[in-house]
């Protein structure tokens, strides 16, 4: 957990506020349902399958226990879960020992995208987080099937500066 953030906290949405909050093995299934909601992500085998919760579990807990990682949701009046980002503190040596703020697993549910939830979250992530973690540069991947997430990233101010590469470990073909 990223002690330094303050939440929950309160998003103004063009739609009416949404609340920030650290996620908590609760949302476990509502996690797993925005994960599935995502065609890129359930094309990687994210299905929100009952057979996958022991898997994402571990995976949950693993990363609220993990002082340099944050896992936030935000959610609407009722409580449901709308949307979820992962955050990062990297410290670092490059940029003179400039500390990163690493943004992953952005997902909106679908029923909601478009509604200014994703912009709200990611001011936060640039105006409050970063700063908050003494964090001068805010940086995210975006698979390259994600043409709408890039505009919408680059419309809020974000430059797309650099190529990513990953290695799947044990996958077929990844030896060396």
């Amino acid at each position: 957990m990223l002690a330094s953030l303050t939440l929950p906290v309160s998003l103004p949405t063009p739609g009416g506020s949404v609340t920030l909050r650290r996620a908590d093995t609760a949302d476990l299934d509502a996690l797993m349902r925005l994960l599935a909601d995502d065609a890129v992500s359930a094309s990687r085998g994210d299905r929100a399958d009952e057979s996958d919760v022991p898997a994402y579990r571990a995976g949950l807990v693993d990363t609220l226990a993990d002082p340099s990682n944050d896992l936030v949701v935000a959610v609407g009046p009722d409580g449901a879960v709308l949307a979820m980002m992962q955050l990062t503190r990297i410290p670092g040596l490059a940029r003179r020992g400039a500390t990163r703020l690493l943004i992953e697993a952005v997902r909106v549910s679908s029923a909601r995208r478009s509604s200014g939830i994703g912009a709200a979250m990611m001011r936060w992530c640039t105006d409050v987080a970063a700063p908050a973690l003494g964090a001068g540069l805010v940086q995210l991947t975006s698979d390259e099937a994600r043409t709408d997430a890039h505009r919408f990233y680059e419309r809020l101010g974000f430059v797309g500066s650099h190529r990513g590469f990953k290695f799947a470990v044990g996958a077929p073909g990844s030896t060396r």
